[in-house]
C-alpha cells in the first residue's frame, strides 16, 4: 500500500508543475556577485535556479538561502557522493536550507542514505544516470561495458527502487525511462540546446522541444541565457519552445 500511495503522489507531482517552473535557469557562473545581477535581469521571468558545483564553493549556500526567501525555487546540484553517514549528513544541513531539489550520485546506497536523511522536509532527491557530457568512450572509461541508454535506465530503476523523486537524465533517454517507468519519477535534463546553438561540452543533446515532448518535467538551461544579448527575451524563446513541446 505504501509504494503504491507513493507512486500516486510522484504522478500528482508531476501532472501539477506549473509552466513557470518547468525552466530551470543554471546559475553557472563564478560569484555570488554575477549570479545577483542575472538574477536581478531576469527577475519575475525565471522562478527556479540551478546553483552548481562552482558557485557552490564560492558563497553559492548563502545565496540560495536568500532566493528561498525570495520565494524562488533553487535546484542544488551539489552531485552528493559518499560513505552513506556523510551523505546523510551533508542532506539533513542542506535540507534546513529550503532547497526545493538536491542532486546525488545514483548509486543504490547513497540514494537511499539521502531519502531517509530529508525526514520530513519536502526536499526532492534527484539520482544522476550519465552525465550529459558523456558518451560511449566515456562510460568504458570508468570500466562498464553497458551502453549508454542500458546504463541510464538501469541508474533509473535503481533510484526508483531507492525512493528517489526523480532522476537527471538526457533528453535522449527521457522517452525510454517514461517508456518503461511510466510517471513514477520526475525527470530533470540537462544538455539543452535550442536550434543551432553550439553544443559546447555537451554530447548527448536535445532542443527544448524535443525533451519536453520525450518525457522531461524540467530543463536546466544555462550558457544559452548567460551569452544571450538580451536574457528575459532568451527565457520567453525558449518558454515558447517548452509550451509547444508540451502540446505535442
Amino acid at each position: 500500500m505504501a509504494a503504491a500511495h507513493g507512486e500516486s503522489m510522484r504522478e500528482t507531482v508531476r501532472s501539477s508543475i506549473r509552466l513557470e517552473d518547468r525552466l530551470i535557469v543554471a546559475l553557472d557562473v563564478p560569484t555570488v556577485a554575477d549570479a545577483r545581477n542575472l538574477i536581478g535581469v531576469l527577475g519575475g521571468a525565471v522562478g527556479f535556479y540551478k546553483i552548481g558545483l562552482q558557485l557552490i564553493f564560492a558563497g553559492g549556500v548563502e545565496l540560495a538561502r536568500d532566493l528561498v526567501a525570495m520565494g524562488k525555487n533553487v535546484f542544488l546540484d551539489a552531485k552528493l557522493l559518499d560513505i552513506d553517514n556523510q551523505v546523510a549528513n551533508a542532506v539533513e544541513s542542506i535540507a534546513r536550507v529550503g532547497v526545493t531539489f538536491l542532486t546525488v550520485h545514483g548509486n543504490t546506497p547513497t540514494v537511499r542514505a539521502a531519502v531517509a536523511a530529508r525526514g520530513e522536509s519536502p526536499l526532492r532527491i534527484f539520482a544522476v544516470t550519465a552525465l550529459t557530457s558523456m558518451d560511449q568512450r566515456d562510460l568504458a572509461d570508468i570500466g562498464s561495458g553497458m551502453t549508454i541508454d542500458s546504463y541510464v535506465m538501469h541508474r533509473a530503476q535503481q533510484a526508483l527502487e531507492a525512493g528517489a523523486d526523480g532522476v537527471i537524465a538526457s533528453g535522449r533517454e527521457a522517452r525510454a525511462i517514461r517508456e518503461r517507468l511510466g510517471d513514477r519519477l520526475l525527470i530533470v535534463t540537462p544538455g539543452i540546446r535550442s536550434e543551432g546553438v553550439a553544443h559546447d561540452d555537451q554530447k548527448r543533446v536535445a532542443t527544448p522541444i524535443e525533451a519536453i515532448r520525450d518525457g522531461a518535467d524540467h530543463l536546466v538551461v544555462g550558457r544559452e541565457i548567460l551569452r544571450a544579448p538580451n536574457p528575459v527575451e532568451k527565457v520567453a524563446a525558449i518558454m515558447r519552445e517548452i509550451e509547444r513541446g508540451l502540446s505535442r
